[in-house]
């Protein structure tokens, strides 16, 4: 009798191990790989925005968007939960990482997002930053000021 408890337990914790296990793999695989729940998610989070063009990271656990009017947007995955930002012009830090492949990235009015991101190639976080460098001026700066037009702009 003691030995078909001992076997009842031991099979009990062998299937709660394989649950576990199976679980934790669909947390790891869950990524927004798929541009279609990228597009949902990020349309159902800012509706008013269109989107031109989505770049995902390497690993697939953050896609930056090019929003229409040249403003980006970040859509990470947050173990549970989809997040999305909008990026506010001027409230972002870019700077390149080691590798050359990645940005180190800072927003200013969501630290939780901070990180460092790796893409595939150089070409793709370079297309990334310029989204974002785009984003990065203020409004008011991008204006040039009135006295300084050289030669080649007068007409």
């Amino acid at each position: 009798m003691g030995i078909i408890v001992w076997c009842v337990l031991f099979a009990i914790v062998i299937f709660f191990a394989f649950v576990a296990t199976r679980m934790a793999a669909q947390n790891k695989e869950d990524s927004l790989h798929d541009t279609g729940l990228a597009i949902m998610e990020f349309g159902r989070a800012f509706p008013n925005e269109a989107i031109r063009q989505l770049q995902a990271t390497k690993n697939g656990q953050a896609i930056f968007v090019r929003l229409h009017d040249n403003k980006a947007g970040l859509m990470r995955n947050m173990a549970r939960h989809f997040s999305c930002h909008l990026i506010e012009p001027g409230r972002v830090r870019v700077a390149s990482s080691e590798t050359g492949r990645g940005l180190e990235i800072e927003f200013l009015d969501a630290p939780s997002h901070n990180g460092k991101f790796e893409f595939a190639s150089a070409k793709e976080a370079s297309e990334v930053a310029l989204w974002l460098l785009g984003n990065y001026i203020a409004e008011p700066d991008k204006d040039l000021p009135s006295g300084n037009i050289s030669a080649a702009n007068k007409q």
